[in-house]
């Protein structure tokens, strides 16, 4: 029996055996000492730096894979020494490691999606697997893809290419092709024995129902509507996005369980304090249903209408009375939206009004070009200045031309009045598209912010009453695009279940490597036009509410997907470098500066080596001759520049890699990837 040595880890008395390492003793005592070149089955070689500890029998700081431990000995593997000493070796590695942990299309994503992920099994053809993918975080894939204003696409690589990947109506095609044969409803945990109330049935109320139904919690939803959708419902047109669509994916909500009270007003059919009695934790996502003002002179005159409320109105199936001319005065999406919509009811003449230039309007370019084909007419530079008025209602406008002068604190030019220069319209209404805000009635007893919004913490989104969370664009900023809704009533989700299960939630920012797009040479990469998605005429689809798009058929949607340039590191979940980077909070570009040699090796065919993500810990080189007996991987270069390189001699290399591949299961850090 080996002799038992009595040591300390971390002040703890513990039993090792003689010639144990102190990596060894720790592990054996279920105390991890963080190591990158380290593998059992190899004689130590302590490159990386990261296992070193303190102890009492050496001034220094002691590397933890190839110290043994001795009678009486004191291990501190959490010292401060030791912990600068790791963050140090990480934040160097790090300044010299070229990888992108998640792909930058996911970044930008509010919702966090993994498209990248999604991509790739749409151009598998495995799409049942990509609504999965899709409906971790949007549970309303086919709905979404339809009207995202698709943040992702601002940031698609491919663009460096040619053009971005059409990632966002990929994600409704996915979720198209599966429901047109199933209504998939995802698993469920155990009954909880809790239950949540969720005020409000838009975006971010069906996401979190739906995320903590999931979590095995009782979800009942309360929305004053007649049913349920919010502004996916009443404030996106039949056109972007049939209501039959957002019918089948609330299905897949309410048969996970999900009761949803409809036509249930918040003050006149029940209080909040009434429906936080009922439930052990409750989440207000009642959205912003107040069309703002733009303090005009005029605006009481009758013919002048709020854009969610003219929306509205059109959605429930009325016929806004906005006559023959009208104007939309805005230049986001709500303002395409309404003037579309006008155009679809009848009027002869609709304008936009804009004070700023187009290169300037938020709405996206295929909001402006597909209204500029269906006849709408683009004032720009001009800024309601009164709206006329005969007998009470609306018969023109005075509008103030502008110019742009200096740019604000977003970067854009700021319009400013050319002294005594007007241009007047004649009207029979106007449609003020300006923005929407919340309606506090009923809501008085919550804590609210100078905005008028309800207040609630940004990361925790809890309120100042105990049980009581808010999320969406009820709260603090206010309204913005619905994958931002999604994204906080996810977070929120996450939250109230940790409250329901009595778990301290904690929030952090993950440390992540992201590359410099100067770095990447795009001419790798053989150009391909992004697919373009077909639609109905112009002349045609002005006429009713039909949708416009037509949708990608299996060919074009898998080829558009496989222009992905999975930028994301395929490593990402089990990297042991991140995690460490993670751990230890380390600033990724402390040290960057010039980088080893860099390229991407695929010569062996089934093993593609990516020497931008190697930080040389020598594992592939010393498993490739220690256990696979193969010799075929070696340093090559010296000091600054060494590289790790393959030998292929006469030797079917290939052949031998591919019924091996221990050294891409050994690496740390994703620079080996199987193919």
């Amino acid at each position: 029996m080996a002799d038992i040595i009595n040591i300390k880890i971390n002040g703890i008395p513990v039993q090792a055996q003689a010639g144990d390492t102190i990596l060894n003793a720790a592990e054996r005592a279920g105390v991890e000492i963080p190591n990158l070149c380290y593998l059992k089955s190899l004689a130590p070689y302590g490159a990386c730096g990261m296992c070193v500890v303190e102890t009492n029998v050496s001034p220094k700081l002691l590397r933890a894979c190839s110290a043994t431990v001795s009678e009486g000995m004191e291990i501190n593997t959490e010292s401060e020494r030791a912990l600068k000493a790791r963050k140090l070796a990480l934040e160097l590695m790090m300044g010299d490691h070229d990888g992108d942990c998640v792909a930058p299309c996911v970044l930008n994503c509010p919702a966090h999606t993994n498209c990248q992920k999604y991509l790739a099994e749409i151009a598998a053809g495995d799409y049942e697997t990509a609504l999965e993918t899709i409906r971790e975080k949007i549970p309303l894939p086919a709905s979404i893809g339809r009207v995202c204003p698709h943040p992702c696409e601002d940031a698609c690589r491919r663009q460096h290419v040619e053009e971005p990947i059409s990632i966002c109506f990929l994600k409704a095609f996915a979720a198209d092709q599966v429901y047109a044969k199933t209504l998939p409803v995802p698993a469920k945990e155990p009954d909880s024995g809790k239950s949540v109330g969720i005020i409000g049935a838009g975006p971010a109320g069906l996401t979190a129902a739906y995320q903590l139904a999931k979590r095995g919690h009782k979800i009942t939803v309360y929305d004053k509507m007649p049913k349920a959708g919010g502004m996916l419902r009443y404030g996106i047109p039949e056109y972007r996005l049939p209501k039959a669509v957002l019918d089948k994916e609330i299905e897949v909500i309410a048969s996970m369980g999900v009761e949803m009270i409809q036509n249930c007003e918040i003050g006149r059919d029940i209080t909040v304090d009434g429906i936080r009695a009922k439930h052990d934790a409750l989440l207000v996502a009642n959205g912003a249903w107040k069309s703002t003002s733009i303090r005009c002179p005029g605006e009481e005159l009758e013919g002048v209408f709020g854009g969610i409320d003219f929306l509205r109105e059109a959605a429930l199936g009325g016929k806004p009375a906005i006559g023959k001319k009208t104007a939309i005065v805005g230049g986001g999406n709500t303002a395409m939206d309404a003037c579309r919509t006008a155009v679809r009811l009848g009027a002869e003449e609709v304008s936009i009004i804009y004070r700023r230039t187009r290169a300037e309007m938020p709405a996206e370019d295929i909001e402006i070009k597909e209204a500029e084909e269906e006849g709408v007419v683009f004032r720009f530079l001009n800024n309601p200045a009164e709206i006329l008025g005969k007998d009470g209602k609306v018969c023109g406008v005075k509008l103030q031309v502008m110019e742009l002068g200096e740019p604000d604190a977003r970067g854009r030019r700021k319009p400013v009045p050319v002294e005594g220069e007007f241009v007047y319209l004649e009207l029979d209404s106007i449609i003020i598209a300006a923005g929407q805000k919340n309606d506090p009635a009923g809501f008085e007893t919550l804590p609210q912010t100078d905005r008028g919004t309800l207040a609630a913490d940004e990361h925790f989104f809890n309120t100042e009453i105990e049980g009581v969370f808010a999320a969406g664009d009820t709260t603090n900023k206010g309204a913005g695009i619905a994958v931002q809704a999604i994204a906080e009533a996810n977070a929120a989700a996450k939250c109230i279940d940790a409250y329901l299960n009595g778990v301290e939630f904690e929030y952090r920012e993950p440390v992540l490597s992201r590359r410099e797009v100067e770095n990447i040479d795009f001419s790798q990469y053989e150009k391909k036009s992004r697919a373009v998605m077909p639609q109905r005429a112009a002349e045609e689809r002005r006429n009713d509410f039909k949708e416009v798009n037509l949708g990608f058929d299996e060919e074009t949607a898998k080829a558009e997907a496989a222009r992905c340039l999975k930028c994301g590191c395929h490593d990402y979940g089990d990297c042991r470098l991140i995690r460490y980077a993670d751990m230890y909070c380390t600033d990724c570009k402390k040290f960057a500066g010039e980088f080893h040699p860099r390229f991407t090796e695929t010569a062996l065919k089934v093993i593609e080596r990516n020497q931008n993500k190697c930080i040389l810990c020598n594992l592939c080189v010393r498993v490739c001759e220690n256990e696979a007996k193969q010799g075929i991987l070696g340093l090559v270069g010296r000091g600054f520049t060494t590289v790790i390189k393959p030998e292929f001699g006469d030797r079917d290399i290939a052949s031998i890699c591919k019924d091996c591949k221990k050294c891409a299961q050994a690496c740390p850090t994703g620079a080996l990837k199987i193919l």
